[in-house]
Parts: structure tokens; C-alpha cells; sequence
């Protein structure tokens, strides 16, 4: 099992806890990959815990929808599901506009500034290639937007969300020409703050969405025909 992710020890955090978190972070972040499959054994030892963890993480990641259960193979990480990126994009889409309205009616001079750094920083990850910190950078940026509209309740909505957005931000940030476009989509977004446009501001959050909706289920679909083309083994 080609795992590279690590364990954060916490000793404020229970230990089936820890474990859980570990590898749902792992899943998410794209460390552990769709059909890779999850062994008991070996993550305890990697881990350094019993089986016993182990296997109520597993039991709480299959019914995350992020751990399937194969026949004859066992647990194996589930791959990305069309109708749970379309659920979570339906739900941002609606929760980020109402956040940039909120923040239009806030934003000054200083949030407009953290705005553009956070986006230097995008720009920063963009050209050393580092796929985690693009991820990181884009979810900041818009942490921003999150952070002017003070809300507090919509904040909470939209940080709930953020560790599902996370594996497909990781899949939309593959592309170099997706990277290009988002650059621009977040120019265009702090473009609208400067002018208070909040017609051009949803108008670009719309296209922001959309754009990693049909990059991601593109991503999908290439990866199901790629392995369909696979050899199938013999059943013994």
C-alpha cells in the first residue's frame, strides 16, 4: 500500500478520534487514492495503534460515503461520487454568493488589500507547482470573503463544507489551464470588490463554480474509462 501521509499526534484528541482524522484527511487531501485499498494491519503498524481504531475508522469513513466495501477485497477508498460533487457545488454556490454580498456591504480599502495578498500567495504556490499549497492558497482566498461578510453562522456553513471541497479542489488544480482560469476568476472577483459590483461578483462566482464542476466530473469520468481499459484479473 503505497501510503505517504503522516500521523499528527494530539494528545487532546482521543485516539479512535485521531485515527479517523488521519485517514479522512488522507482521503481528502489525496493522499490515500480512489481504490486504494485499506489494510488493517499495515495502517495499525504504520500508525502505531491496534486494529481496534482502525477498523471504526474505516466503519465512520464508509458511511462519509469516502470508503466503500468490495467483495472479496475489503475496504478500498471510495472514488468520487458525480452526485456528491453536484450536492456540495449546489450548496457553496448558493452560500457564497450570499457571502459575497455580505462582504460587499463590509469590505474597505484593508480587506481589498488581504484580498490581493491572498491571491499573490495563490499566484506564489501556482509557480513552485505545489498542488497541496494551491489548494490551501484558493481556500484561503476565499476564507477572506468568508471572514469581511461577518457572519458568523454563514462562516460556519461554508467551513463545514470546506474539507469535501477540498478533495475536489485538489482535482481541479491537476490542470495548468484550470489553474490560469482561476487566477483570473479570482482577479475578477477582487475587481468587483474595488468597483462594489455585486452583479460581477456573483456573475464570476457563478462561472468560478461551474468551471470546477465540469473539470472535476470530466476528471471523473477519464479516471472510470481509464480503468475499465485495465486488465481484469481472473477470479481464483
Amino acid at each position: 500500500m503505497g501510503t505517504n501521509f503522516t500521523v499528527k499526534l494530539n494528545e487532546y484528541m482521543p485516539l479512535r478520534d485521531l485515527v479517523f482524522t488521519t485517514l479522512r484527511q488522507a482521503i481528502l487531501k489525496g493522499e490515500l487514492q480512489p481504490g486504494e485499498r485499506l489494510m488493517e494491519i499495515q495502517l495499525a503498524e504504520k500508525m502505531g495503534v491496534s486494529r481496534t481504531p482502525i477498523r471504526e475508522a474505516i466503519r465512520k469513513l464508509e458511511k462519509e460515503g469516502l470508503v466503500i466495501m468490495v467483495p472479496r477485497k475489503g475496504a478500498e477508498v471510495a472514488g468520487i461520487s458525480e452526485k456528491m460533487l453536484k450536492d456540495v457545488l449546489e450548496v457553496r454556490v448558493t452560500l457564497e454568493k450570499l457571502a459575497l454580498r455580505l462582504a460587499m456591504e463590509h469590505a474597505g480599502a484593508a480587506d481589498i488589500r488581504k484580498l490581493e495578498e491572498a491571491e499573490e500567495q495563490f499566484q506564489a504556490a501556482v509557480e513552485q507547482q505545489t498542488l497541496i499549497e494551491m489548494a490551501e492558497a484558493d481556500e484561503h482566498f476565499h476564507f477572506i470573503i468568508y471572514e469581511i461578510a461577518r457572519n458568523d453562522k454563514l462562516k460556519e456553513l461554508l467551513n463545514s463544507l470546506k474539507e469535501n471541497m477540498y478533495r475536489y479542489r485538489l482535482e481541479y488544480l491537476k490542470s495548468e489551464s484550470y489553474r490560469l482560469s482561476l487566477m483570473e476568476e479570482h482577479n475578477a472577483i477582487i475587481e468587483a470588490f474595488k468597483h462594489n459590483d455585486l452583479e460581477a461578483g456573483i456573475a464570476v462566482t457563478d462561472k468560478h463554480i461551474a468551471n470546477q464542476e465540469r473539470a472535476v466530473i470530466a476528471r471523473v469520468r477519464e479516471e472510470a474509462a481509464e480503468r475499465e481499459k485495465r486488465p481484469k484479473k481472473k477470479q481464483s
